[in-house]
């Protein structure tokens, strides 16, 4: 017997009921898998909640035989989206450090510290994932404190990665300024975790 025809060919949509058994039956598998790639009880629900979120939102009207398919997608993109995040967020760390005891108002870019140092990065332990969290935990909350200038300068190099150049043409102003702009906010960033007893 030919499976009855629906709007994404030979078979049925998903009914509201069948798309919230699906969700319901592998919800506890999802977070499994997400808790294993991410090891952060948190950041796993987080993912499992959007991707679910998302799988409703957009995919709604696709047949019940697609949706294991397309929710594994989901779950593994936003696996892949939290560690280019934390990757681009952790990197913050290492150029702070490099500005204690230094000139603020000297015309670099702390991000050019690191092009000379190797990037490859070691398997880090617990106690080491815990503090570098607490400390971009910090950094979030100093980077609120900051002149606009500066912080629209900072997030724009580290968060969207974008370049000197690309920077500059975004903020309107000189890539003399960026880099300026962007050692003022790091400095600042640094002193301020170092007052607070964090050591980078």
């Amino acid at each position: 017997m030919t499976p009855p025809r629906g709007a994404k060919g030979f078979f049925k949509l998903a009914t509201r009921k069948e798309l919230s058994d699906f969700l319901e039956s592998v919800e506890r598998r999802a977070y499994k898998q997400a808790l294993y790639a991410v090891r952060d009880d948190d950041a796993a629900l987080d993912i499992v909640q959007d991707a679910m979120m998302r799988l409703a939102d957009r995919y709604a009207d696709r047949p019940a035989e697609e949706l294991p398919l397309v929710f594994q997608r989901i779950v593994q993109n936003a696996i892949r989206d939290f560690f280019r995040r934390h990757k681009v967020r952790s990197a913050v760390i290492t150029p702070l450090s490099a500005l204690v005891g230094r000139d603020a108002d000297e015309d670099t870019d702390p991000l050019e510290t690191l092009a000379a140092e190797d990037s490859s990065q070691q398997l880090e332990g617990p106690e080491v994932q815990f503090s570098r969290e607490q400390i971009l935990r910090a950094i979030e909350t100093e980077i609120g404190a900051l002149p606009t200038r500066q912080r629209e300068a900072f997030l724009l190099r580290y968060w969207e990665e974008l370049d000197v150049a690309e920077t500059a043409a975004v903020m309107g102003c000189s890539e003399g300024s960026v880099k300026t702009h962007c050692s003022r906010a790091a400095h600042t960033l640094a002193e301020a975790l170092k007052a607070k007893g964090i050591k980078l």
